[in-house]
Formats: C-alpha cells, structure tokens, sequence
C-alpha cells in the first residue's frame, strides 16, 4: 500500500490545516508544563481551528477529489433512464 495514496494529503488545505494543528498542539502543551490553563485551552482551541480551516479549504476546492469508486467485474449500467425512448 505504500505507493497506493493518489494525492491523499498533498493538498493545500490538508498542509495548512495539519500546520494550524500543529502550531495549536505546540502551544497547548507548552502551557500545560507551565501549568497555565488559559493558554492550554487557547491551544486547544487553535488545534481545532486547524481543521475547521482545513475542511473550508477543502470545501472551496483546494483539497483532494476522490474519484468514483469502480468495482472490478460489475456490470455497467447500459439502459437509457426511464422516460427516454431511442
């Protein structure tokens, strides 16, 4: 499976979202060894910033397509839809 990704997570929207979770993950554990809970929490927060910003990218087209799921043997639709006569 290692060379099976097809583009999962080389994306403009999933760097920047993982970037801003990162940043926040970063932030909540310096201040929780200082033991501030303020600045914790604001870590936190930002740690989920990044992947609502991460999903809004994605949902303005900058994130990954995925392509539609083929089954290998499955017969392929072939019929004109109802109401349509050749």
């Amino acid at each position: 499976m290692a060379g099976s990704s097809h583009g999962h997570g080389h994306t403009p929207a999933a760097w920047t979202g993982v970037i801003i979770s990162f940043i926040g993950f970063c932030v909540a554990g310096a201040f929780l060894v200082m033991a501030q809970p303020v600045g914790f929490w604001a870590g936190i927060a930002l740690t989920l910033l990044g992947a609502v910003v991460g999903g809004i990218m994605r949902a303005m087209g900058l994130g990954h397509t995925p392509k539609p799921l083929v089954v290998a043997g499955a017969p392929t639709a072939t019929r004109e839809p109802a109401g349509v006569e050749g």
